[in-house]
């Protein structure tokens, strides 16, 4: 089911909310949510750029941009969130001193404060990356709780629609790989908003108004998807 209303409510915060776009707002700790909690995780930060763009432009940046903007709207429409982290700097135990005991360290933290959140919906944002200039198009990937496939389904489309009607990709399992996504016993999706290592795309990523279009669909998704299946 189309919520036409829903997504004419949602298109025109693009305006209304722009006043508080990235004003700051509390990190949760999940303790005190309890049901609709949109979990955002902007992928990689701190010691992890995660990709990087020819001209330098790093996938952690964009990602946390993207997250931000994302937590403003759902702030805006009410919507409650906990965010997995909500600047460019990142905590680390002593022990962890090497790029990889950092990583595993910080994807285990943010694995226990999705674990400690009551009824909530993991929106993991990420940037892909590829040898060649070539490939294009955002794509949604899915963890193994059963909602899952059915949110990233979701949000695909409504990325085709609203923003790449060009785009072929469909929804897809995550590969077992991915720490974060395997071991979420929520509803979970990792959204790859675009090629880093495609002209085009990155250009359009770093275009402010973009990313908040971006922010706006997974918003409207994430309300279509607790809203259509009672969660």
């Amino acid at each position: 089911m189309k919520y036409t209303r829903l997504w004419w409510l949602v298109l025109t915060s693009l305006t209304l909310a722009a006043a508080v776009i990235l004003a700051p707002r509390p990190v949760h700790t999940g303790a005190e949510h309890h049901r609709h909690i949109l979990i955002i995780d902007p992928g990689h930060g701190g010691a992890d750029g995660g990709a990087s763009a020819a001209d330098g432009t790093l996938e952690c940046d964009l990602n946390l941009d993207i997250a931000l903007r994302l937590d403003a709207l759902a702030s805006f429409w009410g919507v409650d969130t906990v965010m997995t982290r909500r600047s460019s700097q990142i905590d680390y135990p002593a022990e962890a001193q090497t790029l990889s005991a950092k990583k595993k360290a910080d994807q285990h933290a943010r694995a226990a404060l999705i674990d400690s959140i009551s009824d909530g919906v993991l929106l993991s944002i990420h940037q892909n990356n590829y040898p060649s200039s070539s490939p294009s198009g955002i794509q949604i990937f899915y963890g193994g709780e059963a909602q899952s496939a059915s949110f990233a389904a979701l949000m695909q489309d409504n990325f085709i629609s609203r923003i790449c009607p060009e785009n072929r990709r469909v929804a897809a399992p995550i590969d077992d790989s991915i720490y974060l996504m395997r071991t979420a016993r929520c509803p979970s999706v990792l959204v790859e908003c675009g090629f880093l290592s495609n002209p085009r795309e990155l250009e359009m990523l770093k275009n402010a108004s973009y990313r908040t279009k971006l922010a706006v669909v997974m918003l409207a998704s994430y309300m279509e998807f607790t809203e259509g299946n009672q969660l």
